[in-house]
């Protein structure tokens, strides 16, 4: 089930018929952790405190992050028991937040128990998804129940970002966190990308079988034979800093009225 929440709020127009770059996020955590009030305050900028714990959605809006257009979707989870039925989001996530409150120490505990089963995600597929640890309900500071100092080292022992955000009062903070999410994807895409080769081949054809060649027997000794096989070459691409200067001067005539020399780049054509 996917909706879309009012209209796109990408800060320029798309040339018609260009690929949108996409970027699955969804949200885990304990019931009344703040997943969805997180969620809607994202994507309308507003605050709605009562949600139907039972109901999960995904959303999706363009956005654009650091000058580059992306389709975000988030799913908002809502698992009954934690982390029991997770398949659904583990494979379509390309990053993850997981939220608890800071009012409330059983959801921090249960996010532990998100971050293992990511953990052990990651290890089975061997793929590497980001996940951002968010303590939300900044604004409930007076009740606090977990330090900030507790939710970095939990967040340092998983190798995850760990953010405090408020989906009650800056929306600035919680568009941060969604957008680090998609910076956080797009650097490990580019890590991904092969290395492409340095190296210019030349290949010779190759003839229809080996060509045996016969030595000719010289004072008694036994000839031997060879095959001669196609080989590749490969010749290094002249870098500026490797390259041999070449001074081409002209004739003695042409010498004696002091004419300029040349300078040449040894290993390039001159047309």
């Amino acid at each position: 089930m996917s909706s879309m929440f009012g209209k796109p709020r990408a800060g320029g127009e798309r040339p018609p018929q260009s690929p949108l770059a996409e970027c699955n996020v969804a949200i885990l955590g304990c019931r009344g952790a703040g997943k969805s009030a997180l969620t809607v305050k994202f994507l309308t900028k507003r605050f709605i405190s009562e949600y139907d714990p039972n109901l999960e959605d995904t959303y999706a809006s363009e956005e654009l992050v650091d000058q580059q257009p992306v389709l975000l979707k988030v799913m908002d989870t809502a698992d009954q028991d934690g982390p029991g039925n997770c398949e659904r989001y583990l494979h379509w996530a390309s990053a993850f937040l997981v939220v608890y409150s800071i009012d409330d120490r059983k959801s921090f505990e249960g996010c532990q128990h998100y971050l293992e089963v990511l953990a052990l995600h990651v290890r089975g597929c061997q793929r590497r998804c980001p996940v951002l640890l968010l303590g939300n309900k900044l604004d409930m500071e007076q009740y606090r129940q977990v330090p900030a100092a507790e939710g970095m080292s939990l967040a340092s022992r998983f190798g995850c970002l760990f953010y405090e955000v408020s989906a009650c009062q800056d929306f600035a903070r919680v568009q941060h966190v969604f957008y680090e999410a998609v910076r956080e994807v797009r650097h490990q895409a580019e890590q991904s990308l092969p290395v492409r080769p340095l190296f210019i081949t030349e290949e010779r054809p190759c003839p229809p079988a080996a060509t045996p060649v016969t030595l000719p027997t010289r004072h008694g000794l036994a000839s031997c034979t060879f095959n001669t096989l196609s080989t590749v070459n490969y010749k290094e691409i002249p870098s500026v800093a490797q390259a041999k200067l070449v001074t081409v001067k002209s004739s003695r005539a042409q010498s004696k009225r002091k004419a300029p020399t040349l300078t040449l780049l040894k290993g390039f054509k001159i047309f």
